[in-house]
């Protein structure tokens, strides 16, 4: 499958999960970078970055009809795993502060804040919401 499918089809589940989807321009472009990688399933996907000990998870999508039934925490721990065996030891994210569903499946998941990034997230209307930036130590989570 070329780069550029991939792309349209991430775009079309991205769309489907978010309010606020990247389209497939963004995806072919990320995929194109080093390190980056994504790990799929029917329902949903994860994208991730691993670059030096480094990892982030760029964005995590679950199809509305799939939510609830463990598949976010799976691929998380997917991407924590593969992340690792890039050479990873420490896994961070943005998510914004009001997103109580995401922000309970990464603190079941081990992550911790490491930060805050004010006014990250542009809302309809012009409001600005602040990102929380979680880390997840690899090897302590890793069995």
């Amino acid at each position: 499958m070329t780069a550029a499918a991939a792309a349209v089809r991430l775009a079309e589940r991205h769309a489907a999960a978010f309010a606020a989807p990247w389209d497939a321009a963004a995806f072919e472009a990320l995929l194109g970078q080093a390190g980056v990688f994504v790990i799929e399933e029917p329902d949903g996907f994860i994208l991730l970055r691993a670059v030096a000990d480094e990892a982030e998870i760029l964005t995590l999508a679950v199809c509305p009809s799939a939510r609830r039934q463990g598949l976010g925490a799976r691929l998380v721990s997917e991407g924590a795993r593969a992340a690792a065996a890039r050479g990873a030891v420490r896994l961070f994210l943005e998510v914004a502060d009001d997103n109580a569903a995401a922000l309970a499946l990464y603190a079941r998941a081990g992550f911790a804040e490491a930060g805050r990034r004010p006014g990250y997230y542009a809302r309809p209307g012009g409001d600005r919401q602040d990102a929380l930036i979680l880390a997840l130590n690899l090897p302590a989570a890793l069995p």
